[in-house]
């Protein structure tokens, strides 16, 4: 049975004392962390499992529906140590304002959401992501006062970028796990910064900031930096690089672009796992990132380097690929977990207006969906990848991965709005769908990904190298 523990401090003085009362009386186990046995292995069998899932936009309960294939699901996640998702939504009463800028659509759920994720098992969630800063400050706050109401763990998120930065850590009976999360899809507005000189830090995400080099050839090079000093424009010298209007250009054989994470941001995020790793039987690093590029490549085998047991991407809303990398599981994005994103109660003004009805008080939310998909026709509705996914299971004997099994699930692409976005297992015939998929997107990475009929899932074959 997965047992998670708190501290006293989140809870009132009197619950403080009856659960003290009871722990003493014998009437309630005592909160012992299974120890580490000298080989590494924590106590009993010394395994931990992870349910890992993409994004989680959740604006309907969860905890009224009885499909089977929906219950499977939750007794899936329930069962884990540790269950994650990515928080993309803000939980609040509509106190605070809509931010002048947002992620794309302003997202925000009642607050009771939160208790709908515990209730499906979610134990820890990542707030670091593109809608972060869509309610500002206050928004983002909330939001964490709601998911520590409902004895969810946040991270990724603080007032200043010390405490965004920082590691959260869970207690479960088997074993102590660090959360580490980052975006490198953000709204700048959003981004935490340090204090200094006596001005105090700004509140917001943890970033990884992407440094973009395009390449141009030699002579074509030549050409725009004359052209730009014909016009009074400062430039480097031939044969230097150019900044123009933000952008770097070097000199290449092939036109194109490459991407790098930021390399003080990189180091002080490592710095922090490094930190985890001695404190914690396991570490998880998160990202947010729409742009899945090399620079997620080289982050991520980073995050491994410097000690996370497992790392988790999400934010194209769809799968992609799965590397194993030095015995550590890199699922590079894990799609759409809960996709309910069109049935907001409400939308600000700064969103209908790009269509032309802000004004009209005969629009509404149904009205912009409406406009922004084309009636289902373009977009997330009309996209059938959206609407599929797995959870991810790995499991650790110690420090070792021993398996890493993918459920595939479906989200229900075609259904209403009022039904889609709310998951469960998928049947077989979509299920080897996604898995086939899955292989297919995995290839590069050398990992060997088989479908088993027979369970319905999909099984990564360990220490096995397909031909890239």
């Amino acid at each position: 049975m997965r047992v998670r523990f708190a501290s006293f401090a989140s809870f009132g003085t009197y619950a403080a004392v009856g659960t003290l009362a009871l722990l003493l009386s014998g009437a309630l186990p005592s909160p012992t962390v299974g120890q580490r046995d000298p080989s590494g292995a924590l106590s009993g069998d010394g395994r931990f499992t992870m349910a890992l899932t993409g994004d989680a936009i959740i604006t309907r309960a969860l905890s009224p529906y009885k499909e089977p294939a929906f219950l499977r699901m939750i007794e899936l996640i329930r069962s884990a140590d540790v269950a994650f998702t990515n928080l993309e939504i803000l939980l609040h009463d509509y106190e605070p304002y809509p931010a002048a800028s947002s992620g794309g659509t302003w997202m925000r759920a009642e607050p009771a959401m939160a208790a709908e994720l515990a209730w499906a098992g979610i134990d820890i969630v990542s707030m670091a992501n593109n809608h972060t800063g869509d309610y500002g400050p206050d928004g983002m706050r909330l939001t964490q006062k709601y998911a520590a109401g409902a004895g969810i763990l946040t991270a990724g998120v603080g007032e200043d970028l010390y405490e965004a930065r920082e590691a959260k850590f869970l207690e479960t009976n088997d074993g102590r796990i660090a959360l580490i999360s980052v975006a490198s899809t953000f709204t700048n507005h959003s981004v935490a910064a340090p204090p200094r000189g006596g001005v105090r830090g700004r509140p917001g995400l943890n970033p990884l900031r992407i440094e973009s080099t395009r390449g141009l050839r030699s002579d074509h090079m030549e050409e725009l930096r004359e052209t730009l000093r014909s016009i009074g424009q400062e430039v480097s010298e031939p044969g230097q690089p150019l900044n123009v209007f933000g952008t770097r250009l070097v000199a290449a054989e092939e036109t194109g672009v490459r991407t790098a994470p930021d390399d003080r941001d990189m180091e002080q995020i490592a710095g922090v796992v490094r930190s985890a790793a001695r404190l914690a039987d396991y570490v998880l690093v998160t990202i947010h990132a729409h742009n899945q590029a090399e620079y997620l490549n080289t982050f991520a085998r980073a995050m491994i380097d410097a000690g996370a047991d497992a790392f988790v991407g999400h934010g194209p809303h769809y799968l992609t690929g799965i590397e194993i990398y030095r015995g550590k599981p890199i699922l590079y994005s894990l799609g759409d977990f809960i996709f309910q994103n069109e049935t907001l109660l409400r939308l600000p003004y700064d969103n209908y207006e790009p269509y032309d009805i802000a004004d009209d008080m005969t629009r509404w939310v149904a009205d912009f969906n409406a406009a922004r998909y084309a009636d289902d026709t373009r977009g997330f509705p009309a996209r059938p990848e959206i609407w599929e996914s797995v959870v991810a299971v790995p499991t650790f004997q110690g420090e070792r991965l021993v398996s890493l099994e993918l459920h595939p699930i479906t989200l229900g692409f075609g259904q209403p709005a009022s039904v889609r976005g709310r998951p469960m297992l998928a049947d077989a015939e979509l299920g080897r769908k996604i898995i086939e998929d899955l292989i297919e997107r995995s290839r590069s990475y050398g990992t060997v990904i088989e479908w088993e009929g027979d369970r319905g899932i999909g099984v990564v074959r360990l220490g096995a190298q397909s031909a890239r």
